[in-house]
């Protein structure tokens, strides 16, 4: 892509009114823009960093069994009387009136829709487990919506559920599903810091499981088990000072902002809908349900409070908007040539790459990579083509490198 022809600029200064740094460098860098509270537009840079976040969601779900399908955005109200949830979830709905004086809830999450959905595909043992996901906007009515994308009215989710005849059948997945969660964040870039966290199970089980990021921007506390590398949450801690794992009461406190949870929720959403299967005996048994949930734009804020300096974002290789960013400091004829000649060479060679060749300053160029944050730059100027070289430097690291320009392909595999 050609920078010139993004209709989108940087801008020196965030809005007065965001406190949140992701915010501010995103607004900055151009990938997003606020809207109102809680809700942004994603705009082209931002967007693609929004859909590889996704992309690697899906293709580590997709490697354990889970079925990709798209639910609706909006729901009868029926479905949430069943569960009771219209009256729990009150404050957090958006709804609306339809045709009839009919009330339809915006979804902030979609229990109420898939049980009775994959309730019309199971009848028997044989058809279990089923194991479904999509990636969609939710909405809620967040009232506190301050921190940036990573707590928003309208935001990306993945979310995923799995079906089982039996429990024991449920804590295998659930097992999978854990491993699979930590795969994503290692591709994220997020990884290292990223511990599965002990969290109350409410009315589903003794314990459910967040995956949180040490982060200082980060609205939750958990305490840290070094033997263990897991976490438990401040409000669990309050009931017992130690490890759920070892026992270990020497645990470190962080803050922390959560990037995933799953739960196990039994018969809790089986049950209002009456989603029974025939058992190999003959009997009719409830089937059991568990929901796993990683949030793709609160993933891409976490990436952004964590992968940064004081220059701007610092993105993970495989979440960046574009592998290599291509700057042309040269305004004669000669070193444009060899910058748009360059750019179709690596076009051609399907690396994905942004071109900077606008009529700006170097200092300006400069700064506005800094501050986008992709992972490779590679300069070409009237300097570097009198040596018959090209300036590369990793956005992670300080020092830039002239390598000829044969070289660059190799460094590009």
């Amino acid at each position: 892509m050609q920078q010139s022809k993004l209709f989108v600029k940087t801008k020196k200064e965030a809005p007065k009114d965001e406190v949140s740094l992701n915010a501010q460098l995103l607004i900055r860098g151009g990938f997003v823009e606020k809207q109102v509270a809680g809700i942004y537009n994603y705009l082209p840079l931002g967007l693609r960093v929004l859909n590889n976040i996704q992309n690697v969601i899906r293709q580590e779900i997709n490697a354990i069994g889970g079925v990709e399908i798209l639910m609706p955005a909006l729901t009868q109200a029926e479905n949430y009387r069943a569960t009771g949830r219209d009256k729990t979830m009150v404050d957090v709905f958006f709804s609306t009136k339809g045709q009839g004086d009919s009330l339809y809830y915006l979804n902030p999450t979609h229990e109420e829709v898939i049980a009775p959905l994959v309730k019309n595909f199971v009848q028997s043992y044989r058809d279990l487990p089923v194991s479904v996901y999509q990636i969609q906007n939710k909405f809620r009515n967040e009232a506190r919506a301050k921190s940036g994308i990573l707590r928003g009215r309208e935001f990306s989710m993945k979310d995923l559920y799995s079906f089982h005849a039996s429990e024991e059948d449920l804590d295998k997945y659930y097992d999978i599903v854990k491993e699979a969660y930590f795969k994503i964040y290692q591709r994220l870039g997020i990884g290292e810091y990223t511990y599965l966290t002990y969290a109350s199970g409410g009315t589903f089980s003794k314990y459910s499981h967040e995956f949180q990021t040490i982060c200082e921007a980060g609205e939750d506390i958990i305490y840290i088990c070094e033997k263990c590398k897991i976490a438990v949450n401040k409000e669990i801690i309050e009931e017992q000072n130690i490890c759920p794992v070892c026992g270990n009461s020497e645990l470190k406190e962080q803050k922390a902002i959560e990037v995933g949870n799953i739960f196990k929720q039994k018969t809790k959403f089986t049950e209002p809908f009456h989603f029974t299967y025939a058992a190999e005996d003959g009997t009719e048994k409830p089937v059991q349900m568990a929901a796993y949930g990683i949030g793709p734009s609160r993933v891409m804020g976490t990436i952004v409070e964590t992968c940064h300096d004081d220059k701007g974002i610092i993105w993970p290789e495989e979440v960046a908007p574009f592998k290599v960013h291509l700057i042309n400091l040269g305004k004669d004829n000669e070193t444009i040539a060899q910058a748009d000649s360059l750019y179709s060479e690596l076009i051609k060679n399907n690396v994905d790459v942004l071109y900077d060749d606008r009529n700006e300053s170097a200092g300006v160029k400069l700064n506005d990579s800094d501050l986008l944050g992709i992972p490779i730059r590679i300069i070409i100027s009237q300097k570097t083509l009198a040596n018959d070289s090209l300036e590369i430097k990793y956005r992670n690291k300080e020092e830039a490198i002239l390598i000829k320009k044969t070289d660059i392909w190799s460094l590009l595999k």
